[in-house]
C-alpha cells in the first residue's frame, strides 16, 4: 500500500530536467533565423552585381567589335546648310486654307427656278448661266418696250416729214413776200406751222429715248432671271433645285437665297494666328513650311503675304497671311494646316552655302 502511494506520488512529479533543456533550444531560433535572412540578402546583392556586370559587358562589346572610324568627307555645302537650319529651330502655328475670293451666286430679282445647269465640283467660267428663272413675264415686258420704241420712231420719222414740208412751203411764202405775191398773215401760219412741227419733233425724239431707256431697263430685267458665275472658279456647293423659289434676301418660307457658292482656286491661302509675343519673328516674304492635317508626310513650300496690323484683344494673337508658292488640286478650302516660320537666317545661310559651291 505504502508502495503504490509512492509510485503514484512519483507519476505526478514534473520533471525539472525536461524544462531546463528547452530554453537554449529557443534561445538558438533567432540565431538561425537571422542567418538565414543574411544569406538571402547576401545571395540578391550578389545576384544584382553580376547582372549589372554583365549588362555593362553588353553594351560595351558592340564598341570593342566596331573597326576603327575611318575618316570621312566633310558634306556639300548644301547639307550644310540644311543641319544650320534644323539646328537653328522655327517658330510653329496653325490655322486654315482659306479663298480670298469666294462667294454664294444669287438672283437679283424674286423669281421661280428653271433650270440649274451646275454641280459640287463643276469647273465654272466667268460669265457662264449657271442656273435660270421663269422669265415669261419678262419676255412679254421686253417685247412691248421694244415695241413702243417702234412706235415712237416712227411718230419722229413722220414729224420730220412734216417739218421739212412746212419748212418749204415757209420758205416759197417769204420769197413770194418779198415779191408782194403773197400776205404777211400767210408768211406768219408758215412760220408758226414750222414752230409747232419743231416742238412736236422734240417732243417725238424724247419720247423715242425714254422708250429706248425703258426697252433696255426691259432687256436687263430679262437678263436678270438667267443667273451667271460672277468669277471662274470651282463650285462648292449646290443649293437650289429647278421649282424652288429664290429671292436676294430672306422671305421666310422655303424661299432660297442662294443658287451655289463658287471658289477661285488660284485665291487661295493659309490664315494662321501667331501668339503676339513671337509676331517679331515673322516678317513679310520670310519662308515658310507648311504642311496639311490631311497630307501629314507633305511639305509645302510658302511664304508670308503680310501680317495682318491688328491683334485679338482675347486671344492675344496676331494674323499672319500665307501664299503657296505652288497651287496643288489637293489643297482644299477649310483645310487644317500646321505651318513652321523659317528664320531670315536660315535663307541667308543657304544662300551663302550655294554661293560658296
Amino acid at each position: 500500500m505504502t508502495k503504490d502511494k509512492s509510485e503514484l506520488l512519483r507519476s505526478l512529479t514534473i520533471d525539472r530536467s525536461t524544462e531546463k533543456a528547452e530554453p537554449p533550444r529557443r534561445r538558438w531560433l533567432p540565431v538561425a533565423m537571422t542567418a538565414a535572412v543574411s544569406a538571402v540578402v547576401a545571395f540578391a546583392a550578389f545576384g544584382a552585381y553580376e547582372f549589372s556586370q554583365q549588362g555593362s559587358k553588353d553594351t560595351t562589346s558592340p564598341a570593342a567589335t566596331q573597326p576603327a572610324a575611318q575618316p570621312q568627307t566633310p558634306p556639300p555645302p548644301q547639307q550644310q546648310a540644311a543641319a544650320g537650319n534644323k539646328a537653328a529651330g522655327s517658330l510653329a502655328a496653325s490655322g486654315y486654307v482659306v479663298a480670298r475670293r469666294k462667294a454664294t451666286v444669287a438672283a437679283e430679282i424674286t423669281g421661280k427656278v428653271v433650270e440649274v445647269f451646275i454641280d459640287e465640283g463643276m469647273t465654272v467660267t466667268e460669265g457662264q448661266v449657271v442656273a435660270r428663272l421663269d422669265s415669261v413675264l419678262a419676255e412679254k415686258d421686253f417685247e412691248l418696250a421694244r415695241s413702243r420704241v417702234e412706235t415712237a420712231d416712227a411718230a419722229v420719222a413722220a414729224i420730220s416729214a412734216d417739218l421739212e414740208d412746212a419748212t418749204r412751203i415757209m420758205m416759197r411764202i417769204q420769197t413770194l413776200s418779198q415779191k408782194n405775191f403773197a400776205t404777211e398773215a400767210d408768211l406768219t401760219k408758215a412760220q408758226a406751222r414750222v414752230g409747232v412741227l419743231s416742238a412736236q419733233l422734240r417732243q417725238a425724239q424724247s419720247q423715242f429715248e425714254t422708250a429706248k431707256i425703258d426697252a433696255k431697263r426691259s432687256g436687263s430685267m430679262l437678263d436678270k432671271h438667267q443667273i451667271k458665275a460672277p468669277f471662274s472658279g470651282v463650285v462648292v456647293d449646290r443649293s437650289a433645285q429647278p421649282g424652288e423659289m429664290i429671292s436676294p434676301m430672306s422671305v421666310g418660307g422655303y424661299t432660297r437665297t442662294g443658287i451655289c457658292t463658287i471658289v477661285d482656286m488660284d485665291s487661295i491661302e493659309i490664315e494662321v494666328d501667331v501668339n503676339e509675343a513671337f509676331i517679331g519673328r515673322v516678317s513679310p516674304g520670310g519662308p515658310v513650311n507648311a504642311v496639311l492635317d490631311a497630307y501629314p508626310d507633305w511639305t509645302i513650300p510658302a511664304s508670308v503675304i503680310a501680317i495682318v496690323p491688328t491683334a485679338n484683344r482675347e486671344k492675344a494673337t496676331v494674323k499672319v497671311r500665307i501664299r503657296f508658292e505652288k497651287k496643288d488640286p489637293r489643297i482644299l478650302p477649310d483645310m487644317a494646316v500646321k505651318v513652321n516660320f523659317m528664320r531670315e537666317a536660315r535663307a541667308n545661310g543657304t544662300a551663302e552655302a550655294t554661293a560658296a559651291n
